[in-house]
């Protein structure tokens, strides 16, 4: 028996002298024969000869966890190149068109292929030198050799693809445009990391430590750490970036992307090993959820704060009603992520979500900004109009929003804004949730009010001198006169009552003239609206006229110059009326 393990020792002292390039099997057998020998002269007392064979085994098999260490290093190092962008391409799913096949953007539903790491040929030498440094208890440098060798080759293959270590400070002073172009490109490389080359990764880790869970997932998430906290620096940067209210969408657009991923990084990530990866992840998508929550608000103090004296000379809708307008008409694109964002915020007693407490906060800092801009107005009027444009164009703005959504309930009811049918939709309990149960309801009477006051404050002194009042026993007496009684009393209130029609008459012309003379240069934007509010006035103005016209006109028709003082008819005036607001308006 001694002297088989003799000759099974020196059998294997030749190869072990050898190189294990040179053949890997035979020097992996002659490792078993060492390990076989010392087991035997460990167990047997055999004296000094046997202690010096087991010294000279264990020389031998430390040089043998040297070589097979070497040997590992040299196979992965020189298996382990970058993956070229058109490979990845290939492993992606056919697209439908040609932007998509552009964009290379995963299908979330596809099949996908993963890319090849490693020729499969050197694998299974690359699982049998790993399996064997369990025997030589070397295993902990086969990890740290399969950790700095992949994590590197990983890195280089994100670096191929536009992915490094980014700050702050460096996403700070990128220009707009720039900025968002790698967002986009940043989103791709996302999901092609997390859908291909960490599943990839985590299958080569498998296959090359297979049945050692604990270290399988501690080379893994060795491996992919420095890459993945690589590809979600541009994220951190973006959400710790400066902030200005555009920059929400990008950051909705990112939280979105990393959410949808979310599911697989758990499933890629498993495991104790990887919790800190995990971690990362999650943590990014807190980041860009918080930073849009603080964009949001950091947007509505602005408003706010925004300078009263920056109002229009015409009453026109104000650039910052337009931008809030189209602003929250896009927030509405993004209402399932808003609400998971601000899901702690949520009520369910009946109170507001903290979703819709934001957008109703973006509409009242709206509307506060604009009544104290309205009373920077010298004409009061004017700023009247003002606040019926700004709200009526938020209000629109948002309705045709939500039509153009095509909700699956909907019933078209009709309602009266200032007098004029108008047609909106049964808000869906979604688009209730954000703009509020009775918000369209309330914004119509608001409306309504200020179309009301605009008459009362515009046409007041123009109706007054329609007014029959201090003209009743004046005209009494001239009746007398004319009708029977020339004495001296008749005539003279026949000539005094005249003299005041006539002097109603041209009062009304110079009101009415310099109404319409100044309103004419006033703005209007929107058409049904400015046709509603001109057919308003007119059905104030006109049968007050007529009526006017009926009882006192006979007095000075027949008079010197009567035309100087009945300048208009009725149809006269209703197209006057018809140039009104005509600035800007649409062609």
């Amino acid at each position: 028996m001694l002297m088989f393990h003799r000759s099974s020792f020196v059998q294997a002292e030749s190869v072990i002298l050898e190189s294990a390039s040179k053949g890997v099997t035979a020097y992996l057998d002659a490792v078993d024969n060492l390990k076989s020998a010392e087991d035997f002269f460990t167990s047997k007392r055999i004296g000094k000869a046997g202690d010096d064979a087991l010294k000279r085994v264990d020389e031998l098999l430390r040089k043998a966890a040297a070589e097979l260490e070497n040997e590992f290093s040299r196979v992965l190092s020189e298996c382990s190149k970058p993956v070229e962008l058109e490979q990845l391409l290939k492993c992606l799913p056919s697209r439908s068109s040609a932007k998509d096949s552009a964009e290379s953007q995963p299908n979330p539903g596809a099949v996908l292929s993963l890319p090849t790491l490693i020729d499969p040929r050197y694998v299974p030498r690359l699982s049998k030198l790993a399996q064997k440094s369990v025997q030589l208890g070397c295993h902990k440098q086969f990890v740290k050799i399969y950790r700095d060798t992949r994590s590197s080759t990983l890195e280089l293959t994100l670096k191929q693809l536009g992915v490094e270590y980014v700050t702050a400070e460096e996403v700070q002073t990128a220009q707009a445009e720039s900025r968002d172009a790698k967002i986009t490109h940043w989103i791709r490389c996302l999901q092609i990391a997390v859908k291909l080359l960490f599943p990839s990764e985590r299958a080569l880790c498998d296959q090359i430590f297979e049945g050692k869970h604990a270290w399988k997932d501690h080379c893994f998430a060795a491996a992919t750490s420095k890459s993945l906290l690589n590809l979600l620096s541009f994220g951190q940067a973006i959400s710790k970036s400066k902030t200005s209210p555009d920059k929400v969408f990008l950051l909705l657009d990112m939280f979105d992307r990393t959410l949808e991923l979310q599911s697989e990084v758990e499933a890629v990530f498993a495991g104790d090993e990887c919790a800190e990866n995990r971690k990362s992840a999650s943590t990014l998508v807190k980041c860009l959820a918080q930073a849009a929550k603080k964009t949001l608000i950091d947007f509505k103090d602005s408003i706010v704060k925004e300078s009263p004296k920056n109002t229009s000379t015409d009453g026109d809708v104000h650039p910052l009603t337009s931008y809030v307008g189209n602003y929250i008409k896009y927030l509405m694109d993004y209402q399932s992520s808003l609400k998971l964002i601000f899901q702690e915020s949520s009520n369910g007693d009946g109170t507001k979500s903290g979703l819709v407490s934001e957008i109703s906060g973006l509409i009242h800092a709206v509307e506060t900004n604009l009544d104290v801009k309205a009373k920077q107005y010298k004409d009061h009027a004017l700023g009247i109009l003002f606040l019926m444009n700004n709200i009526n164009y938020i209000v629109r703005s948002i309705r045709r929003y939500i039509k153009s959504i095509q909700l699956r309930e909907t019933q078209e009811i009709e309602i009266s804004l200032i007098g004029w049918n108008n047609h909106f939709l049964v808000l869906s309990s979604e688009a209730k949730d954000l703009v509020g149960d009775d918000w369209i309801q309330r914004r119509r009477r608001t409306v309504q009010q200020h179309a009301t006051q605009y008459k009362r404050v515009a046409w007041g002194k123009v109706l007054d001198c329609l007014s029959a009042q201090g003209l009743t026993s004046s005209v009494g007496s001239a009746t007398e006169g004319i009708a029977g009684s020339v004495g001296s009393i008749g005539s003279h209130s026949s000539t005094t009552s005249t003299s005041v029609i006539k002097a109603r008459f041209k009062s009304f012309n110079k009101q009415f003239e310099e109404v319409c003379q100044t309103q004419m240069n006033w703005a209007i934007p929107d058409k049904e609206l400015r046709d509603n509010l001109i057919l308003a006035v007119a059905e104030v103005l006109l049968p007050a006229y007529r009526s006017f016209l009926k009882r006192f006109g006979p007095l000075v028709e027949n008079s010197h110059h009567a035309s100087k003082y009945m300048k208009y008819t009725p149809e006269a005036l209703e197209q006057t009326l018809g140039n009104l607001f005509a600035k800007k308006l649409p062609q």
